[in-house]
């Protein structure tokens, strides 16, 4: 299993540096290289002064009238210096004790762009769904799921993505805003810095992050409590990274393996019409059982090997000899081209039932990118660009970057991000007896399989009432959301989560 960490984006680069570098080898023989430009400062022109326009959408038949606004918060370096800038878009409705929401996406380099204009936002796009085209018309039309009827929506860009920016060297670059612990610190303070900004420190604060937004969740959570001052209310994680380790020692543990074959199995019970909950609860069961146990039992029982295969083959619906050669042990990408190798096609790791054509059917590795990661860079960055600068009116000719191939490869984890934020989530719990914390997914997802975090949330005592960290699942992959249905249920959901407090 790899990490979903832009996986696809960090093959497409090293690819691309090999081409380059295949393509230019003489040259660079007798060429002087050129000057180490890591350590200077970049100079940018001025970001727009902020921008507003009155919006209104039309929801299970009544009208909600909103202000859209698309700005910018400083980022400070420790000598009060700009080192970046970070731009925001916000839907704020007129009202007396509004909530607020602040949505982040992930990657790490992902705007929050697929979250707006695909899952919460009060208008959606069409993307992310098998048979979706990158040329289909991007137009904006009113999101039946969209949360703004109950809170106020805050979504912000990391620097590096969206049109948020950093105005410092690489190499600052990287220790300010791309690792693990800076980039927590430095969007904790944007959240506050937003609340001060808007008079808005005395309402509800909640937090919505898919992904690494999903990681970044807890820690934000706990820094704004222990830190800042800030004590959020409620959390949702959507298809989040939450604990790495969980994926190591694919030798010796059947966790690896436990986490993503009940997202394989959904997968190919929705190519049936046969995905329930009722069907899923019975393959959980088996996962953390007999499957669990036959894994573990290994050479010591001669009939655990042939029974694994028999119910895995029946269950995933793949020939019997790919499940033996694999040992009842699906690796992601090998499974993800086996499933549709007849047709010639790949399904996509974010969600399996996503496809597109294999371009090198005969490589004994895949070479092209994730289908769904290949077909939603267009769609939202036209879509978003086009609604800041002539929507909205926030002018400006910068690139807008729904997923950064620099951000990523740039990116510092290390130890950091594979401790996971599995232990900020018990201690946020822990500090505040009322917050609640809600995890959704889609049952296909093998990016951020499912069963990790129901096997992370077993695994966590139960502080007061067990209902205050749940997890929920729906049909559909890592933007499950792009199914109607799916982002309906989970809207379903948030707004009962809401309702508690």
């Amino acid at each position: 299993m790899q990490s979903p960490i832009l996986p696809s984006l960090c093959r497409i680069c090293f690819c691309s540096a090999l081409l380059v570098a295949a393509g230019y080898a003489q040259d660079a023989k007798d060429a002087k290289a050129p000057p180490d430009k890591s350590a200077e400062k970049i100079s940018l022109p001025p970001l727009p002064k902020d921008a507003h326009v009155e919006q209104s959408i039309d929801l299970e038949g009544k009208a909600i009238h909103y202000t859209a606004t698309v700005g910018s918060l400083p980022i400070r370096d420790k000598d009060g210096k700009t080192a970046g800038e970070v731009v925001y878009t916000s839907y704020v409705v007129p009202g007396k004790d509004r909530p607020v929401t602040f949505a982040f996406n992930g990657g790490p380099g992902a705007s929050s762009v697929y979250l707006n204009l695909g899952a919460i936002g009060p208008k959606r796009i069409s993307f992310g769904a098998e048979g979706d085209s990158p040329s289909d018309p991007t137009t904006l039309r009113d999101n039946p799921a969209t949360w703004l009827d109950f809170t106020d929506l805050v979504f912000i860009d990391p620097v590096g993505t969206g049109f948020s920016r950093s105005l410092v060297s690489e190499d600052e670059s990287k220790k300010l805003f791309y690792s693990t612990t800076p980039d927590i610190q430095y969007l904790s303070r944007v959240v506050y810095m937003w609340l001060v900004n808007n008079q808005r420190l005395g309402s509800r604060k909640y937090f919505v992050g898919e992904s690494y937004g999903g990681f970044r969740g807890p820690r934000i959570t706990h820094y704004l409590q222990t830190e800042l001052g800030v004590a959020l209310n409620g959390v949702v994680l959507v298809s989040p990274y939450l604990n790495p380790e969980s994926e190591s020692n694919r030798d010796l543990s059947p966790i690896p393996w436990m986490m993503t074959l009940p997202s394989i199995v959904a997968a190919n019970l929705e190519r049936h019409d046969q995905l329930t909950a009722k069907r899923m609860a019975d393959v959980i069961a088996y996962t953390r059982g007999e499957y669990a146990t036959d894994l573990m039992k290994g050479h010591s029982d001669p009939e655990a090997l042939p029974r694994l295969v028999k119910k895995v083959t029946e269950l995933t619906g793949l020939e019997e000899e790919f499940v033996r050669r694999s040992g009842g042990r699906l690796e992601t990408q090998a499974y993800l081209r086996e499933v549709f190798r007849e047709k010639g096609k790949l399904g996509s790791r974010y969600d399996p039932n996503v496809t597109a054509y294999d371009p090198f059917p005969y490589d004994p590795v895949q070479r092209s990118n994730d289908p769904l990661l290949e077909s939603i860079i267009a769609p939202t960055t036209t879509a978003m660009v086009d609604f800041v600068t002539r929507v909205v009116g926030w002018k400006t000719d910068a690139r807008y970057n729904a997923l950064s191939f620099d951000v990523n490869r740039l990116w510092q984890g290390g130890e950091d991000l594979r401790r996971g934020s599995v232990e900020d989530l018990r201690e946020s719990v822990s500090a505040d007896p009322k917050l609640r914390v809600l995890i959704v997914h889609g049952w296909d997802d093998l990016s951020c399989p499912f069963m990790g975090s129901v096997l992370t949330v077993d695994q966590m005592p139960i502080m007061g009432d067990p209902t205050r960290v749940q997890v929920k699942e729906y049909p559909g992959g890592h933007m499950f959301y792009s199914r109607p249905a799916s982002g309906a249920d989970m809207r379903k959901d948030v707004l009962e989560m809401f309702s508690r407090h």
